[in-house]
């Protein structure tokens, strides 16, 4: 391996290396050049120092659940492959005895939190919602309920006339406890404009997030890069949540996804999704820009076990959890599989020299060194 100091050296990046070291934030500027460096190794490096400043060796997971209730959704974002029309083929959507009936066959397997979210269904009303949180939290009491992006939250809110923290107050009462991270993609209007124009605005949806935060939820953020978006606006995307994080602390972890283009309309010939080089440059750059953020989490599903793996060593201290059924990323042409075993977990951190801790959603540690 290369010499860390001729690393830095090589890539421009040592007055970068100097304002890490010494705990100084990166401004806008910075975090273009490190978005652009071609010295991968030294955005490790840096990433990986301020990950052990926060965590030392310990890495993360969780024993999880999701579910996607219905596919059916009025936005059809041009880079979802999820999304279908009433009627489509392969449209469906979930009762709520359903989905009660999915969380009953986890009772006894240990998960701690189940992961709901869905596409914006026109027939779907808040009691609809209402009514399946109650049954998932009777089904699997003390269970966490993370679920329903800011965009599910927004068009709830709009169809029923109601202020957004309206709408959180009555999810809340029937068994919601946090928000997941979807629906941010990039916050660029331009960006949104050319491939989710239906979609919520970056403002709106830091907005309700602010908003779940006053109610005392804590939250989760993402980005959805590797599509149109420019190094720009990648970095104004994490500033802009690094904003919202110092006014309310209410995030918990911020998750880049990997854009995958399979059976969307941004499939194009030669465009086969992110590269190893791309995934692991864009979870470093988030570690040394969100420095309000505890957790960064590379999401396997997007992005294998293996590269996941190799993150631990790029600012990545979270490697999610079980997952146990996804349908969103696989029906883009995800290849990897639909569960990972909590003892395949553990054999990936422990084989990076890691120190796995098994977490609830709000990082409450529930066995360490497992």
């Amino acid at each position: 391996m290369f010499p860390v100091r001729a690393c830095l050296k090589n890539g421009g990046l040592e007055d970068l290396e100097k304002k890490v070291k010494a705990g100084e934030r990166l401004g806008f500027e910075d975090g273009v050049r490190l978005l652009k460096s071609a010295d991968l190794l030294a955005l490790g490096r840096m990433a990986d120092l301020v990950r052990r400043r926060k965590h030392g060796d310990r890495v993360y997971f969780i024993l999880n659940r999701h579910i996607n209730h219905t596919n059916v959704c009025v936005n059809r974002c041009h880079f979802c492959a999820f999304g279908r029309d009433e009627g489509d083929p392969g449209a469906y959507t979930l009762t709520p005895e359903e989905v009660e009936k999915k969380a009953v066959e986890y009772r006894g397997r240990k998960i701690t939190e189940i992961h709901i979210v869905g596409g914006l269904n026109e027939k779907l009303g808040l009691d609809y919602y209402k009514e399946m949180l109650r049954r998932v939290r009777r089904a699997l009491p003390g269970v966490i309920i993370q679920s329903f992006t800011a965009v599910e939250v927004d068009y709830l809110a709009r169809s029923h006339n109601m202020p957004v923290d309206e709408v959180l107050s009555e999810l809340k009462e029937a068994g919601l406890d946090s928000l997941p991270g979807g629906g941010a993609e990039v916050f660029s209007p331009r960006v949104r404009q050319l491939i989710c124009p239906k979609k919520i605005s970056g403002d709106r949806w830091l907005e309700v997030h602010e908003a779940a935060h006053r109610l005392g939820m804590r939250t989760n953020a993402t980005i959805l890069y590797g599509h149109i978006e420019t190094p720009e606006e990648r970095i104004d995307h994490l500033i802009r949540l690094r904003e919202l994080q110092d006014r309310t602390g209410g995030f918990l972890a911020f998750i880049p996804l990997a854009f995958h283009p399979k059976n969307t309309r941004l499939d194009r010939p030669g465009k086969s999704g992110t590269t190893g080089y791309d995934d692991l440059k864009m979870l470093a750059v988030a570690r040394l820009m969100l420095d309000n953020f505890d957790h960064v989490k590379a999401f396997w599903i997007m992005i294998g076990p293996k590269l996941a793996q190799v993150s631990l060593s790029f600012g990545v201290n979270d490697l999610d959890g079980t997952v146990e059924e996804e349908k969103i990323v696989h029906d883009a042409g995800a290849e990897t599989g639909q569960r990972l075993p909590r003892e395949e977990i553990v054999r990936l951190i422990r084989a990076a020299g890691r120190i796995p801790v098994e977490r609830d959603t709000l990082y409450n540690v529930i066995r360490e060194d497992c």
